[in-house]
């Protein structure tokens, strides 16, 4: 067996494991990289899906166990609070900060799996609009014209008054919700990139329109595919929000934090801790994710890349 080590192996003949302890050496450029603001977001943004992702260990009371003996307890720090409720407690005597990071973690799986649906939905449905044109342009154009037409409200209410106000039912709801901006734009950026030359190249060479619309036309739409997808993120996890202080979430006990937020508005003047908590998360999600989809939209559009 030859005694040659790892470090004159050629650079293919290594194993993964060795091409994977460089990832902490790419890691650390990438982060001196940023500037700070940017660097506040995705500690944020860690910090928020750690918090979602561990609820269950590091929440500090069950989340539905009520004591009405300890309700509208106020926070720590304030005149009457209860020890070990930091957040203090609402008005059936729940620890404010357990509910908290359980509406976290069930806001962030609605809204992922809602935005998902939609990119999903919309990104298909412009890609046919945009590549098809003719009789498929049209209809789906159509169906577009439909959706912003008709207030989404409405939608809502006829969904929850039909299937229920499951979570499977809140998730189609918001997935269909914003599905039209991505149709919209992937046609939008379809018919642009029909008449560029390089597709003009393809279509003389013989490509058949299915190669020519995975090969060259979708790598080319994830840019404003991804973008649009942190912007709706966003307002998903607002419409939830809403829809939940509308009374058409999830069923209680069950926290989201649209639902923490609309059932404390009633104690807002008594006990405004119950809002506040939940609102402030709400906010940081809107927050961090508009942040990270304009850099991204900075760093995948080739037009900014080097401003």
């Amino acid at each position: 067996m030859s005694d040659t080590t790892i470090d004159s192996l050629p650079e293919t003949s290594r194993s993964p494991l060795f091409a994977r302890l460089r990832w902490p050496a790419t890691v650390r450029r990438v982060w001196s990289g940023l500037d700070w603001p940017m660097r506040l977001v995705l500690v944020l943004g860690a910090l928020l899906v750690f918090a979602a992702l561990a609820a269950p260990l590091i929440s500090p009371f069950e989340p539905n166990a009520q004591s009405l003996l300890s309700r509208l307890k106020p926070p720590v720090g304030f005149a009457g609070a209860k020890v070990g409720h930091i957040f203090g407690t609402d008005e059936l005597g729940r620890d404010v900060l357990s509910r908290c990071l359980y509406g976290l973690q069930m806001t962030l799986s609605i809204a992922l799996s809602g935005a998902i649906i939609g990119m999903l939905i919309g990104g298909t449905l412009g890609l046919l609009a945009g590549a098809a044109g003719g009789r498929a342009d049209a209809l789906v154009m159509a169906l577009v014209d439909i959706q912003i037409a008709v207030p989404f409200t409405l939608v809502a209410l006829l969904a929850v008054a039909v299937f229920g106000s499951d979570m499977q039912v809140l998730i189609v709801v918001l997935g269909i919700a914003y599905w039209e901006q991505y149709a919209r734009i992937i046609r939008g950026e379809v018919l642009k990139l029909r008449e560029m030359p390089f597709i003009e190249a393809s279509r003389a060479a013989g490509a058949s329109p299915l190669r020519i619309a995975f090969r060259h036309i979708v790598p080319n739409v994830v840019s404003p595919l991804v973008v649009m997808f942190t912007l709706n993120f966003s307002n998903i996890v607002l419409l939830e929000s809403s829809l939940s202080f509308l009374g058409l979430g999830l069923r209680p006990p069950t926290a989201t934090l649209g639902s923490m937020v609309g059932i404390g508005r009633d104690y807002m003047h008594t006990a405004p801790w119950i809002v506040a908590a939940p609102a402030l998360l709400i906010l940081l999600i809107t927050f961090v994710v508009q942040m990270l989809g304009d850099r991204l939209r900075d760093r995948m559009d080739v037009r900014l890349r080097d401003r």
